[in-house]
């Protein structure tokens, strides 16, 4: 279960990076979660959760930099094309961006996922792994469940709306 709850904890990360991130570039949408009731942003928790997990393998810094830069790039193109191609929706789009490969990633970005690697993986990582050994395994099933299920509705949300702003029930009027 502990990689469940890497996931759910980078996801959460992930929606907290992208609120401050809106917010200090002043970005008229700052609401950044996708999924209709939890605040998570899925490509973080898959992004962090594949970086993690390569990490022991490739163990110098400087390759847990290239290879967590490239794992999470990898996470944001598989998102990135799910979101839009089954789900008929855009979270993000670099189109406008320097070597952007269809607007579902480009250098610069990669380049930030890239130094963040070396934050999760040396500095956050290890907080987050003694922290979630502290967490009851009973929690495992209904937090599997509840986040499974979010994600589920916010897929059928997202592809019969085909925009994100489904995701704001809350102000909708």
């Amino acid at each position: 279960m502990r990689w469940l709850w890497y996931f759910i904890i980078y996801s959460f990360a992930g929606f907290l990076l992208e609120v401050a991130f809106a917010r200090v570039i002043r970005h008229p949408k700052r609401d950044r979660k996708c999924l209709l009731l939890l605040p998570l942003c899925p490509v973080y928790g898959l992004g962090a959760s594949l970086i993690v997990w390569l990490a022991p393998m490739v163990r110098s810094p400087v390759w847990v930099a290239l290879v967590g830069g490239l794992a999470a790039t990898g996470a944001e193109l598989v998102m990135g094309a799910f979101y839009r191609f089954a789900l008929g929706v855009e979270f993000w789009n670099y189109a406008g961006m320097p070597g952007s490969f269809g607007g579902l990633v480009c250098p610069v970005f990669s380049a930030c996922w890239t130094v963040l690697s070396l934050v999760l993986v040396y500095t956050l990582h290890p907080l987050v792994a003694a922290f979630t050994a502290l967490i009851p395994a009973r929690l495992g099933p209904p937090a599997l469940i509840l986040v499974g299920t979010d994600m589920l509705v916010s897929c059928v949300a997202l592809r019969r709306a085909g925009t994100t702003e489904v995701l704001r029930w809350y102000a909708l009027e």
